[in-house]
């Protein structure tokens, strides 16, 4: 909650310690409800997270979900050298792969920071063992968006190859791209506009990805910032997205995106086993 790109001038990373830690029991709320509806999904975990509550990445492991890396710190790829970048992908690939049990092939950019200046990063991603990417927001937004981007599951150039990219989801109405069942988007939008997103990719036979993250579970976590009202898109309707995830996750069949991307030809199919070396996951 505290790691949020909107919270970077209130909450630098020196000042993190300070914060109380909450992603445990938010990301067992997240699990629960995938139980409840029958859904496997993939988490995107940042490297820090997973040295501070190893045990949290098996339970991931164990209860059926794919884990991925969403870099070490959350910093954003425009923060980040190329270098920097491969030293994260390396470190957040063999850390969550340890703790998982199974090969680490994906990767989500920090607030979706792939677009058009930084696709160079895809490269690297490739030449790190990584299969897929899903960082692409085909919208045009103040801090990430990539309009130029592909709308549906595709492979996309990444240096002299390719790579699997899977985007967020976006709703067409007219010239325009409504993004929608990602984040805040997900969140703040009435649940109804969600499942007419959702209706509308099926009609079209369109793959669809869904996307929150834990802390958006937990109306009681601390303010950051001034007040709840002066950062309200991050507060507001923190009491209702368990309700609106649970029902958005029961309308189908979710399951982790290497899993859909395979089913699509994107990905060749899974080779098996867990990565040599790797412990075996264990519940919790």
């Amino acid at each position: 909650y505290f790691q949020v790109q909107a919270f970077a001038g209130y909450a630098p990373r020196a000042e993190w310690g300070r914060y109380p830690s909450r992603v445990v029991a938010n990301t067992r709320r997240v699990l629960d409800v995938f139980d409840r509806a029958g859904a496997t999904a993939t988490f995107f975990t940042l490297g820090c997270v997973a040295r501070a509550h190893p045990e949290l990445v098996r339970e991931i492991a164990a209860r059926g979900h794919e884990v991925a890396s969403h870099g070490v710190d959350h910093r954003m790829i425009t923060e980040l050298s190329p270098a920097e970048f491969r030293a994260q992908a390396i470190e957040s690939k063999s850390l969550l792969e340890d703790l998982a049990g199974h090969a680490v092939t994906g990767y989500r950019a920090p607030s979706y920071s792939i677009g058009s200046s930084t696709l160079w990063a895809l490269e690297i991603l490739l030449e790190c063992g990584y299969a897929y990417d899903s960082s692409i927001y085909p919208i045009r937004r103040r801090r990430y968006g990539f309009p130029g981007g592909p709308v549906v599951p595709a492979r996309i150039a990444a240096g002299k190859g390719t790579i699997a990219e899977f985007p967020m989801s976006t709703l067409a109405l007219g010239p325009v791209r409504l993004p929608v069942l990602a984040g805040a988007y997900l969140r703040l939008f009435p649940a109804w506009l969600s499942m007419v997103a959702l209706r509308a990719h099926a009609a079209s036979g369109t793959p669809v990805v869904v996307n929150v993250h834990p802390w958006e579970l937990d109306p009681q976590q601390p303010t950051i910032g001034p007040s709840r009202r002066h950062t309200w898109t991050h507060y507001a309707r923190l009491g209702a997205t368990e309700e609106i995830l649970l029902r958005v996750a029961s309308s189908a069949r979710f399951r982790p995106l290497a899993e859909r991307l395979r089913d699509l030809g994107l990905l060749p199919a899974e080779n098996g086993g867990a990565r040599a070396g790797a412990s075996s996951p264990s519940r919790n």
